[in-house]
């Protein structure tokens, strides 16, 4: 199962989903709790500014709640085969 989190409201979530045509469960975590719960809200800077923002990461967690894998910092473009390849070996 796959299950995307992000910041974004459940309007702007529906809207993404629709847009790229996303076969997966989106989730929205407005007051960022489970970003906090899992590392990933995290103080970033940008043009010598720093702001509070999401780290991009994949976890991957077994049927039995147990995190099998982290991939922090992903580049969404290429992330997908990193995980199908990891996947394969779990």
């Amino acid at each position: 199962m796959v299950i995307g989190v992000s910041p974004d409201s459940v309007e702007r979530q529906a809207e993404f989903k629709q847009k790229e045509n996303l076969p997966f469960t989106l989730m929205a975590d407005e007051n960022h709790e489970v970003a906090e719960l899992y590392g990933v809200w995290v103080e970033k800077s940008m043009y010598g500014k720093k702001f509070w923002g999401i780290e991009r990461s994949t976890f991957l967690i077994d049927p039995n709640g147990a995190i099998k894998q982290i991939f922090r910092k992903v580049n969404p473009k290429a992330h997908s085969e990193q995980v199908l390849a990891a996947l394969a070996n779990i």
